[in-house]
């Protein structure tokens, strides 16, 4: 038997908060104690379409389900008033390779996993006192990355840049109404770099927007979406202020990530010392060690995210009675 849920499902049992927050911290934690295996990820690009498509997997020893993902990005969607981000997951048997169930997510579970990968992020590496928080961006993941970042750090403020002027102003919007702290739109990314304690880009951007002079001491940036190799949201310089450069999977974002960049323009050498975030979680490799300290933390989405999330989601959904039993 064959267990089929759907968006609504999901949406119903699974959302970016403390538990879904400990059950991707585990699954770092186990990729950093090398009990994951996690196959290169399969990318599919569509210029034509404004599109990609991406598949990611990972097996974990000792769990009984591992998941294979197919995440798709077509920045068109908006203007057809659709989401640009859809898939869905499939958990297959770790004994036998069976079917266990199939998520028909449209890409809810990849944004509540990437959300919480940056929430987990800033634990270990944002300052403890953090005032204003700055996104880049203003679609989804702006969002769901400063939800999310409230599980591990209170603020005063939120502080927005975005490309679309009337994006950035419906983002305010809607923002100020559910985190009930001001949300004000800044007419650039200095400016909110100038402002902000803690900086998460979320865009699909293929140019820098992100200088490392504009940074104050004591910033945190989190990167999340540079997830192929056209993609860059931070310049070199960057990376060159940067006391602490962490990363999600350190070989990933040598090939699809910010890492990538700055490697080519010569800041960082192949062999950088980027701390991955499985080892921050264990403890062997240190984060942050006082506030003045500028870090850096590289996030390209990594596979044992989606098989941590996806066997959550299904217990969460069994456990509610939901779901379909087909076979």
């Amino acid at each position: 038997m064959v267990t089929v849920v759907t968006e609504s499902e999901l949406r119903h049992c699974v959302t970016a908060d403390a538990e879904a927050l400990a059950i991707v911290e585990d699954g770092f934690a186990r990729l950093g104690r090398g009990e994951a295996t996690i196959p290169p990820i399969m990318g599919l690009e569509i210029p034509e379409k404004n599109g990609a498509a991406d598949v990611k997997a990972a097996y974990v020893s000792g769990w009984e389900a591992f998941a294979i993902k197919i995440s798709t990005r077509f920045f068109d969607n908006p203007r057809r008033g659709l989401p640009s981000g859809s898939g869905m997951m499939t958990l297959l048997d770790a004994d036998t390779g069976q079917p266990r169930a199939i998520l028909l997510d449209n890409g809810y579970l990849t944004t509540v996993r990437t959300a919480l990968a940056g929430a987990l992020a800033a634990k270990y590496l944002a300052p403890q006192r953090v005032a204003t928080v700055g996104v880049i961006g203003a679609g989804s993941q702006a969002r769901w990355q400063v939800a999310a970042l409230r599980l591990v750090r209170p603020f005063d403020r939120v502080v927005v840049y975005g490309r679309d002027a009337e994006r950035a102003t419906r983002y305010v919007q809607e923002m100020a109404d559910g985190l009930g702290v001001p949300v004000e739109a800044v007419d650039s990314a200095e400016a909110l770099a100038q402002a902000s304690d803690v900086i998460v880009t979320t865009t699909p951007a293929t140019k820098p927007l992100l200088e490392g002079g504009w940074l104050r001491p004591g910033t945190h940036v989190s990167a999340m979406g540079s997830d192929a190799a056209h993609k860059n949201e931070l310049a070199p310089s960057v990376f060159a202020v940067a006391d602490v450069v962490a990363c999600d999977l350190r070989d990933q974002c040598l090939q699809r990530g910010e890492l990538r960049h700055a490697v080519a323009a010569g800041t960082v050498t192949q062999d950088h010392p980027a701390v991955e975030l499985g080892a921050l979680v264990n403890g062997g490799a240190p984060g942050r060690s006082d506030d003045q300290q500028i870090t850096v933390c590289d996030l390209t989405g990594v596979g044992i995210q989606d098989t941590a999330i996806a066997r959550y989601a299904l217990r969460c959904v069994v456990a509610a009675g939901l779901g379909q039993e087909i076979g």
